[in-house]
């Protein structure tokens, strides 16, 4: 399906970006901050880390649980009207800047100094564990399986449209940790 297939592509560019770049930075160029009202690339990182740790065993558990069901998967992806209004909320635009600044939920706001190795090998991991699902999932039906939303939990995306926010969300916030790392590469 050419969902997965791009959605794939672009978490291997993640991962790309944080083994071959960031993994060679020191510790304190991921934790540099321009202002203290500002994020850190470390900061950046244990907030999608955060969003990970509730979306990425959501998804597995769905997925499982639909292969059991015999869920067939189907040709084409359709996104549901609040799934794409989340995506393009998120979604940065084509020159790399953000639409709107949103207030992250206070669970998902990270610590003022958090580990910049461990965020970084726990994105690493995340990042493998998304290409994994991303695998998975092409077994099973992305309109019908359905994963709960961290923030209100009884609404529930299609999991073609959660893989598509977790994206943009990733990519909004990679963004974000890139212009906040020091030019001393």
């Amino acid at each position: 399906m050419q969902l997965l297939e791009n959605l794939t592509r672009q978490t291997e560019g993640f991962l790309q970006k944080a083994v071959s770049e960031w993994q060679m930075l020191p510790p304190e160029a991921l934790s540099a901050q321009a202002s203290a009202a500002q994020w850190s690339a470390a900061q950046c990182l244990e907030h999608l880390n955060i969003y990970g740790r509730y979306y990425l065993p959501a998804i597995e558990k769905a997925i499982r649980a639909a292969g059991q069901k015999r869920n067939r998967p189907v040709e084409k992806f359709r996104s549901g009207w609040l799934g794409d209004y989340f995506v393009q909320l998120m979604r940065p635009k084509p020159d790399g800047y953000l639409k709107s600044k949103m207030k992250s939920p206070k669970n998902a706001v990270p610590a003022q100094h958090p580990d910049p190795r461990a965020m970084l090998a726990e994105f690493i991991d995340q990042q493998e564990t998304m290409l994994k699902l991303l695998d998975a999932a092409a077994s099973v039906n992305l309109n019908r399986v359905r994963i709960p939303i961290s923030i209100a939990p009884w609404l529930r995306l299609k999991l073609g449209d959660t893989f598509l926010f977790m994206t943009a969300h990733i990519e909004r916030h990679l963004l974000q940790a890139e212009r906040a790392i020091p030019l001393q590469r």
